[in-house]
């Protein structure tokens, strides 16, 4: 009698994690990368579908370029398609930003959190032939003339613009008189920096690290506290004399509207993955760190990091 109920038991519960596997099986999700192709949006958003279609967690994933303002005519978009359960975008610490910057009449807090996925120590680099060898060559031009520096990066009030008036700031040098070039996509700021036509660059190490490789550009500061363990021979900002750092998050969210069940299936899909082995290739891969934070915790986290951000845009000056 026991053993028959328990196999009963045991039947029931194969089949609900079967019919949990095909709802999985069968979901059909949209990604908005609200930034041109090349950037970092761009990559974690075809990461996603990459590691998301590979593991089976979703049947398909699209994935949508949506460029300007820094993210914020994607957000408006996102915000437009109120109840849609199966579009999800990326956006992070840039965003935040360039959302007071542009004095946006949207905001994430009309969104659905999700999740924070990553974190970043973003790379200042010159290119090879640069006189400028070390953060401390570069902290002396700027203390000296601000201005003279150029700096190519990812939007406006993004983590890029942000780390360029705080380095500014630690060399002694006047942050409000910076002299950043915002690029929508990480290819067109490498074209700049490969030009010659600014001094500097700051993104991602993932993003450059083609051509730090082939000799192209040299890193003189990583944002982290430690050395990148896939870029090793980089030095900290920190160990170049310039006491400073800056980490850049990513994290996705979807429209507002959503029912309960929507956001269930969206955050359980986002679980799955951050704990696939095809996610945790990428990370290492791309020198990404696992920064998951899910549910109420990263609604929480969001809130308090939309105060920080606009506290540090005003003591550099990139807002009143």
């Amino acid at each position: 009698m026991l053993s028959s109920i328990l196999k009963r038991g045991a039947l029931v519960a194969v089949a609900v994690a079967g019919l949990s596997t095909a709802a999985f099986a069968q979901l059909e999700l949209k990604i908005m990368a609200p930034a041109s192709p090349g950037g970092g949006w761009d990559g974690t958003a075809r990461s996603m579908q990459q590691a998301l279609t590979a593991s089976g967690i979703a049947k398909s994933v699209q994935v949508t370029n949506v460029t300007g303002a820094g993210g914020t005519i994607g957000l408006a978009q996102l915000i437009g398609a109120k109840g849609d359960g199966s579009q999800l975008m990326v956006n992070g610490f840039v965003m935040v930003g360039a959302i007071l910057l542009n004095k946006s009449p949207v905001n994430l807090s009309q969104t659905t959190p999700i999740a924070r996925l990553t974190a970043e120590a973003l790379v200042i680099v010159v290119p090879t032939d640069s006189p400028i060898k070390t953060a401390k060559d570069l902290a002396e031009r700027v203390k000296a003339d601000p201005a003279k520096v150029t700096w190519a990066g990812g939007s406006a009030g993004g983590a890029d613009h942000i780390l360029a008036a705080l380095f500014a700031e630690a060399a002694g040098g006047d942050p409000k008189k910076i002299n950043y070039i915002p690029f929508s996509g990480g290819g067109e700021a490498l074209a700049a920096m490969l030009g010659g036509r600014v001094t500097a660059g700051i993104s991602g190490y993932g993003e450059f690290e083609g051509q730090i490789k082939a000799g192209k550009l040299r890193v003189i500061g990583v944002s982290s506290s430690a050395r990148l363990a896939n870029a090793p021979d980089a030095p900290t900002l920190k160990e170049g004399g310039v006491n400073l750092e800056l980490m850049n998050w990513r994290s996705v969210v979807a429209p507002p509207g959503l029912s309960a069940d929507q956001t269930k299936v969206l955050s359980e899909a986002i679980g799955k993955l951050v704990k696939s082995k095809e996610w945790a290739e990428i990370l290492k891969a791309r020198g990404w760190d696992d920064a998951y934070l899910g549910g109420a915790d990263f609604e929480a986290f969001l809130k308090a990091e939309q105060v920080r951000v606009a506290k540090v845009m005003a003591d550099v000056g990139l807002v009143k």
